[in-house]
C-alpha cells in the first residue's frame, strides 16, 4: 500500500505497511479501486450530461464513493466491496445510456477506455489485487513525485468537497453544476499527461467550487435548524443513561434525539458535533444535555470510560477497543468490521445498548463553554466590534483552527492561543478548538475573546465574517488585522485550504507539517503566490505577525 493523504502519514512521507489511521493494506487497495471505478462513472456521466441526460443516482454515488475514501471513514472491506459492485452497475447503466443517446441523436460515441472498461473481480481477494494495480504509487511512477502530488492535491480536494456536498444533499440542498464539476474534474484526472500549471489551476478551481459547496451546506444547516446562536454548553456529565454522538451529520443527531425523547436517555455530543448545541432546531431537545470529551483522536480513551452507547455518524472513527466494541455503532458512510451499522436511521440498537449500560451515577459540578458564534451571531454585533477596532481596543483577530490530531507538535496551537495578547480576539472552528476551548480568555468590553464559529465546514462563516469586516473597514481581507493559523489533518481541510487560496488569502500559517503530497516545486509556487508558510514556534510567529 501507499497512502499520504493525511497529515499523520508515516514518517511524513507515506504509509506503506499499515495506515497510521488504522487502515490495512487490503482496505487501502479497495479504496484506491473505488476511486478508480468512480472515475469511470464520472467519465460517462460527463458525456451523457453533454447530451442533455442526467442521472441523479450516479451524481450522489460519486459523492458517497469519494467520501467513503476520506481518512477515518470506511474501514470495512465488505462494505467497500458492496460499493464497488454498485459502482459497476451504475457505470454499465451510464454506458448503455450514453451509447443509446448517441444513437438517438445521430452522434458517434467516443471510444472510451481506462476506468470505463473496468469490471469487478468475483471475490474480495481478487478485488484487492485489482486495487493494487491502481494505487497512488502507479501515478508517482508514471508522472514523477511532483506532478503526481499535484494530481493528488486535486483528488484530495475533491474528496473533502464530496463530504460537504453529501451532507448538504442529505438535507435536500443540491447544485447540479457541482455534480457536473465533479464529473469534469474526475474525468480530467484520467488523462495521460499533465502540466504542473494546469493541475494547480484545477486545484484552485476545486477551491472555488468548495466555497460554493460550503455555502450549500451552510444553507442546508440554517434552513433546517436555524442560525446558530451563542449558547453555553455543559461539558460535565449529568446523572442518567447516556448516548454520545460523534462526527458531523446533524441529521443523524436530530433523528436520534427524536427517537430518544421520553426514554430517560441523555444525549451528548463529541468532537465535531459540539456546534450542534448552537442550532435552535437541535438545542430545543432538553435531553441534549452537553458535550462529552474532546477531539476525535482521544476517543479510545474517552469512549472506554463512557458509561453508555456511542454513535459515529461520519469520519473521525478510530479502531474501537474490544472493551466498548459491543456498544459502539456506525451510520451513514462510516464503518468498521464487526461493528453494528445503523441503516435507515433506525437507532433502536443504540437506544437498547444505552439502556443496558450503567449511565452516569451522579451529576458532576457544572462547567460550560460557549458555542454558536457563526456568521449571523458575529455580524449582529459587528458595529460594536468595529468600534472596538477603531478605538484600538481590539488590535488583531486570529483564526486558530482546523483539524486536530495526535501527532506531536499540536500543542503549538494551545501555546499560540495562550500567548495571543489580551487586546486580540480568537476565532476558532473544527476540532482544533479542543486544544484551547476550555481555557478562560475573558472578554473585551463584553465581546468574548474566544468565538467558536462551528464545524470545519463553517469556514464559510469565517470567510463571510472576514469579508464583511473588510468591507466595513474599506479594505481587502489581506489588509485586515487578521491572521490565519491553521491545523490540518484530512481531506476536508485540504478542500478548505484550496478555497482560501482561490480567494487569494495570503500569509496563512499551516501545520503541524506541510502535506507530504505537496512537493517542493508546488510549495514554491504557493509560497510565491500566496506566502503560504509552515508554522514555526508560537513566539516567532506572533512576533512576525504583530511586530
Amino acid at each position: 500500500m501507499f497512502c499520504y493523504q493525511c497529515e499523520q502519514t508515516a514518517g511524513g512521507t507515506g504509509c506503506t505497511n499499515f495506515g497510521v489511521c488504522g487502515k490495512d493494506p487490503e482496505t487501502a487497495a479497495l479504496q484506491d479501486l473505488l476511486v478508480y471505478a468512480t472515475q469511470g462513472i464520472a467519465m460517462l456521466a460527463r458525456r451523457t450530461r453533454e447530451l442533455g441526460v442526467k442521472d441523479r443516482e450516479a451524481d450522489v454515488f460519486v459523492l458517497e464513493a469519494l467520501f467513503s475514501t476520506v481518512t477515518n471513514v470506511d474501514f470495512d472491506p465488505e462494505r467497500l466491496q458492496m460499493y464497488l459492485n454498485k459502482a459497476y452497475e451504475i457505470k454499465e447503466r451510464l454506458k448503455h445510456l450514453y451509447f443509446e443517446t448517441c444513437r438517438e441523436q445521430g452522434r458517434t460515441p467516443e471510444h472510451l477506455s481506462g476506468p470505463t472498461r473496468w469490471a469487478p473481480a468475483g471475490s474480495l481477494n481478487e478485488l484487492i489485487r485489482q486495487g493494487e494495480e491502481v494505487t497512488l504509487e502507479r501515478d508517482i511512477e508514471r508522472f514523477g513525485e511532483t506532478v503526481a502530488g499535484a494530481k493528488h492535491l486535486v483528488l484530495y480536494g475533491l474528496k473533502g468537497m464530496a463530504a460537504y456536498a453529501d451532507h448538504a444533499q442529505i438535507l435536500g440542498v443540491e447544485d447540479d453544476e457541482v455534480y457536473a464539476f465533479f464529473h469534469r474534474t474526475l474525468d480530467f484526472l484520467t488523462r495521460e499527461n499533465f502540466t504542473l500549471e494546469e493541475l494547480l489551476t484545477t486545484a484552485l478551481k476545486v477551491g472555488e467550487y468548495n466555497l460554493r459547496v460550503m455555502e450549500l451546506l451552510d444553507r442546508a444547516h440554517t434552513t433546517t435548524y436555524g442560525h446558530p446562536v451563542p449558547t453555553p454548553v455543559r461539558v460535565t456529565p449529568v446523572k442518567g443513561k447516556a448516548i454520545v454522538v460523534s462526527g458531523h451529520d446533524l441529521k443523524d443527531l436530530e433523528e436520534l434525539l427524536k427517537q430518544t425523547e421520553g426514554t430517560g436517555i441523555n444525549v451528548y455530543t463529541h468532537g465535531e458535533m459540539l456546534p450542534a448545541h448552537g442550532y435552535p432546531g437541535l438545542k430545543k431537545y432538553s435531553h441534549l444535555v452537553g458535550n462529552y470529551g474532546s477531539a476525535w483522536q482521544n476517543q479510545q480513551k474517552e469512549f472506554d470510560v463512557f458509561p453508555g452507547a456511542i454513535l459515529m455518524t461520519t469520519n473521525c472513527l478510530q479502531k474501537p477497543k474490544e472493551s466498548y466494541k459491543h456498544r459502539i455503532f456506525t451510520s451513514g458512510l462510516v464503518a468498521w468490521p464487526g461493528v453494528v451499522h445503523i441503516r435507515n436511521r433506525d437507532f433502536s440498537p443504540v437506544i437498547e445498548a444505552a439502556l443496558r449500560e450503567e449511565g452516569f451515577p451522579e451529576d458532576e459540578p457544572e462547567k460550560t463553554i460557549l458555542v454558536g458564534f457563526a456568521r449571523n451571531a458575529v455580524l449582529s454585533v459587528a458595529d460594536r466590534v468595529l468600534d472596538l477596532v477603531r478605538q484600538g481596543k481590539i488590535r488583531h483577530f486570529f483564526l486558530i483552527g482546523g483539524c486536530d490530531g495526535a501527532k506531536p507538535g499540536r500543542n503549538y496551537y494551545t501555546q499560540f492561543a495562550q500567548a495571543v495578547p489580551q487586546n486580540a480576539v480568537i476565532l476558532t472552528l473544527a476540532c482544533g478548538k479542543y486544544r484551547f476551548n476550555k481555557l478562560e480568555f475573558g472578554t473585551i468590553e463584553g465581546i468574548p475573546r474566544l468565538l467558536d464559529i462551528g464545524q470545519c465546514n463553517d469556514a464559510y462563516s469565517a470567510i463571510q465574517i472576514a469579508l464583511a469586516l473588510a468591507q466595513a473597514l474599506n479594505t481587502d481581507v489581506n489588509s485586515l488585522p487578521l491572521s490565519l493559523i491553521l491545523s490540518w489533518y484530512e481531506q476536508k481541510a485540504v478542500a478548505i485550504l484550496l478555497t482560501l487560496l482561490h480567494l487569494g488569502v495570503k500569509n496563512m500559517r499551516l501545520g503541524p507539517s506541510m502535506p507530504a503530497f505537496v512537493k517542493e516545486p508546488v510549495y514554491k509556487v504557493l509560497k510565491e503566490q500566496f506566502n503560504l508558510m509552515p508554522i514555526t514556534t508560537p513566539e516567532e510567529d506572533l512576533k512576525a505577525i504583530l511586530g
